[in-house]
């Protein structure tokens, strides 16, 4: 017996296809299944059930359309794209139309070709621009910096480990070292964006901030020929070493070593004269008060200068003082160990005094002394072997034994003291010998300054022997 097939009408008594497992057709029915269609009364035809029939794309354009946006000619994602380089519109499609054929070119839309087992590759991503300051802005910065003066300085490989006021020395030389000091101690100058103190050490590109300097005012002291040429030959006649690379100067009593408040005549101004074909100024390594004479190195080139100014941080160089003293210790050779600190922060000359260790500015000082000959338990000569190099160590150690050097207008302190008959009233402080690494090849140089007019004065009056053997050369080294 067979059955009627299925009715194609749309009558309300039609009988659905049975479904799976012999049941009529509903909702165990598959979508893609033979049969009567559910709604409508044409037949419809086949289509690929794989994936949405709508796209991302499609879905954020007619989103678009409907604000009114221009975004419904170009995809989301693509924020550079114009009109002319974004995809062309495309109506929304119904439930009932057929799938999009291919363009021009033969492809299919992203999301098909995804449908049919390719990768959809994102489109390509241009970076976002960068944020920054607005061309107003920019050229209001562009004038303030020409209204103010400040500039940035950029530290070089052979600047490394440059002292930050002797760094601004060296770029500056007609700056007074006095300026440099105010500068630094109020804060107008900055390393990285930070607060710099004058002692900190500079690394190679690091950027110094420096304020308006007024250097194209006229200076207290206008240079000429004549006087370059007499400085010339002042300088020359101190040289007790010289090279290629470095020279050793024999600085005399009374000689400031750089520029200060009411300083005009010093041994960093002088040394303009001594400027090469090159352009290249002699440099300061170190330095001396300006009533302690003797041994004062200078470096012809900026490479010399950092060498030796390394040699003096990592404690390579030896300096040897001699002395005229009031009293005789009763320590003919000792050690002095203390912390000093300034009495008065702010003044670059102030004086020293003996600190607690971990208080606010103070350094530590370490010095042996030995004793070379005395007189009538009155004075004695001792010979210093500073270990570090503090401002007026010597003078303040020698202070704090109770052996104030003989002169010394800042720690001389003893009472019922009257100065022996033929002694200048002159501090009688001598760097005598220094010891140090060539800044080219390395081997040491040793130089050795003879006594000033004062001090040469004095030792002939006691009887010292100058060239008597000197016990500090076998002090301790640290």
């Amino acid at each position: 017996m067979t059955s009627k097939p299925p009715h194609r009408g749309g009558s309300k008594g039609g009988s659905r296809p049975p479904g799976p497992g012999g049941k009529p057709g509903g909702r165990g029915a598959r979508p893609g299944g033979a049969g009567k269609p559910r709604f409508g009364s044409g037949a419809r035809p086949e289509r690929a059930r794989t994936g949405p029939r709508t796209s991302a794309l499609e879905a954020a354009q007619r989103a678009a359309r409907i604000r009114g946006d221009d975004g419904a000619e170009r995809a989301p994602w693509e924020r550079g794209d114009t009109a002319a380089d974004a995809p062309p519109a495309r109506p929304p499609r119904s439930r009932t139309a057929k799938p999009p054929a291919a363009g021009p070119s033969g492809s299919r839309p992203a999301s098909r070709r995804a449908e049919e087992g390719g990768a959809r590759r994102a489109p390509s991503r241009e970076p976002a621009p960068t944020e920054g300051p607005t061309r107003r802005q920019q050229r209001a910065a562009a004038s303030a910096t020409l209204a103010s003066g400040v500039q940035t300085l950029t530290v070089e490989a052979d600047e490394a480990g440059m002292r930050i006021d002797r760094f601004l020395t060296a770029r500056f030389p007609q700056l007074p070292f006095a300026r440099v000091q105010s500068i630094v101690r109020k804060g107008e100058l900055r390393v990285d964006g930070k607060r710099a103190k004058p002692n900190d050490r500079l690394e190679p590109g690091m950027n110094v901030r420096v304020p308006p300097l007024k250097l194209d005012q006229p200076t207290e002291r206008p240079r000429n020929t004549a006087r370059e040429a007499g400085d010339a030959e002042f300088l020359r006649a101190l040289i007790l070493y010289e090279d290629a690379d470095m020279m050793v100067l024999n600085k005399p009593f009374g000689l400031a070593v750089q520029g200060g408040s009411g300083t005009v005549r010093h041994v960093d101004g002088l040394l303009e004269a001594l400027t090469g074909p090159d352009g290249q100024k002699p440099r300061l390594v170190h330095r001396l008060d300006k009533d302690t004479a003797g041994c004062l190195i200078v470096a012809k080139t900026r490479l010399a200068a950092a060498t030796l100014a390394k040699s003096f941080r990592s404690r390579a160089a030896r300096k040897i003082y001699w002395a005229l003293t009031a009293g005789v210790p009763r320590v003919r050779q000792g050690r002095v160990s203390t912390y000093l600190a300034k009495e008065e922060p702010t003044d670059a000359d102030a004086r020293m005094r003996v600190a607690k260790h971990g208080e606010e500015g103070a350094s530590h000082a370490l010095t042996y002394y030995a004793m070379v000959d005395q007189v009538a338990q009155k004075l004695s000569w001792l010979s210093f072997k500073p270990v570090t190099g503090r401002t007026h160590q010597l003078r303040a150690h020698a202070a704090h034994i109770g052996h104030p050097i003989v002169g010394d207008p800042k720690y001389f302190s003893v009472e019922n003291w009257e100065l022996p008959g033929g002694i200048q009233n002159r501090l009688h402080l001598l760097a005598r010998r220094i010891v140090i690494p060539h800044p080219r090849t390395g081997q040491p140089i040793d130089v050795t300054a003879p006594l000033p007019p004062h001090m040469a004065q004095s030792w002939n009056l006691l009887g010292f022997d100058a060239t008597r053997y000197d016990p500090i050369v076998d002090a301790p080294e640290a």
